[in-house]
């Protein structure tokens, strides 16, 4: 641009100095043309450089994921080419998931058993309760038969005392006495049994309490509405259900496998460390580098303009998006030790500015990495930013030469 504009104002001054020779030329004539172009190229640049600051480093970056597996095995299938687009949820690999299923199906059963179990102990309780019914029903019972007892046994001592007295008077017959106080024994027998089954009834009952109480403890242990022993086994279940799931790994969004060395017949683990396979996304972010003193001029909305040489005589219009107040110099390592500031002045580090590529170029396929230049058109003397348009264009054009002798 700068030689184009050169180029103009020589033309003008050959038409005003040789060609209708308007003007002498003359040693101050020569002055004042050679310092005009210096002064003015110099306020132009240096102006151009504040309302529309440039950069040779726009890069382009994107995410890139460290595809790691949940669980380990040997790898039976990999559909998915290397460096080929793939959508979110493709299949990337699959892995062996026999020692997995075999693991829900055991799972499965300790389930049913469990469930079974959690029947039983329910069951138990139903047991229990009636045991413990049936053992206050014998007590009520050896209670009911010792107040029965209690009045015949007074009764028939009333009549062996009677019939002693009978007896020691002469008027009575010793042959009733005696039967009186076989009865007497006869129902003190009864009386001892019936307090014998009490004390064996109350024993029961306390027993039949206590297994009552034992069976409602265990069901009593829920997690939610299982009983405890299943909601382990559920948990266990849900958990090797999840791993089986995860032997088919797939693609977390639209993007390309790079540098694919995973095949049939390796084996992988859940281990971050040495990932399966590096996952580049579609989706990408455009980063422009700028020194500390081109930005104060700059804020988000801005209009944005890039090239790219993968993209030979294409401008990219984008906006700013976000300016990245942060880098590296400005942190300082959490340690015990003294901050290390270098062995020489640490060079100024830049700023990243955040573009937002606009619609009409959303589509357009951009290589994470690609590095080109481009400008930022700030609100400030906007009649300027003409010529910083017209630079990037003309640069741009020249990205279709290539440049080598071989």
């Amino acid at each position: 641009m700068d030689i184009l504009i050169l180029g103009v104002y020589a033309l003008f001054v050959w038409l005003i100095f040789f060609k209708f020779k308007w003007l002498p030329w003359n040693t101050v004539s020569m002055v004042i043309v050679i310092t005009i172009p210096i002064v003015a190229l110099t306020l132009m640049i240096l102006t151009l450089n504040v309302v529309a600051p440039s950069t040779s480093d726009v890069r382009v970056v994107k995410y890139v994921v460290n595809v790691v597996p949940q669980v380990g095995g040997r790898v039976l299938e990999v559909p998915v080419e290397a460096n080929r687009l793939v959508k979110k949820g493709d299949v990337l690999f699959r892995i062996d998931p026999t020692p997995y299923a075999l693991t829900v199906k055991s799972l499965e059963a300790q389930l049913a058993n469990a469930q079974a179990s959690g029947r039983e102990v329910i069951e138990q309780v139903g047991g229990a309760v009636g045991t413990l019914a049936a053992a206050q029903g014998s007590v009520q019972q050896a209670e009911a038969r010792i107040r029965e007892v209690l009045p015949r046994i007074e009764l028939a001592r009333k009549r062996v005392l009677d019939n002693r007295e009978l007896v020691r008077t002469g008027a009575g017959d010793r042959f009733t006495l005696e039967s009186a106080e076989t009865d007497l024994k006869a129902l003190e027998a009864q009386l001892d049994t019936a307090r014998g089954v009490l004390v064996q009834s109350r024993g029961a009952v306390a027993q039949a309490a206590a297994g009552e109480r034992q069976a409602r403890e265990r069901l009593a242990g829920k997690v939610g509405a299982d009983y405890a022993p299943v909601a382990q086994v559920r948990a266990q279940l849900d958990n090797a259900r999840w791993q089986l799931e995860q032997t088919t790994v797939v693609a977390p969004a639209n993007g390309y496998a790079i540098n694919l060395q995973l095949r049939a017949g390796s084996f992988t683990a859940a281990f971050p460390i040495t990932p399966a396979m590096i996952f580049v996304e579609e989706s990408y972010q455009v980063i422009a580098l700028y020194n500390q003193n081109e930005l104060y001029q700059v804020v988000p909305g801005d209009e944005a303009e890039f090239y790219l040489p993968t993209n030979p005589g294409h401008i990219f219009k984008a906006k700013v998006d976000s300016i990245v107040w942060a880098q590296g110099q400005g942190q300082v390592p959490n340690s015990t030790s003294l901050p290390t500031t270098g062995f020489g002045p640490v060079p100024p580090g830049r700023f990243p500015v955040k573009l937002t590529v606009d619609e009409r170029d959303a589509d357009v396929f951009l290589p994470a990495g690609a590095i080109g230049s481009g400008a930022i058109f700030t609100e400030h003397a906007v009649f300027l930013h003409i010529l910083r348009k017209v630079l990037l264009r003309v640069s741009t054009k020249l990205d279709y030469l290539v440049l080598k002798l071989h």
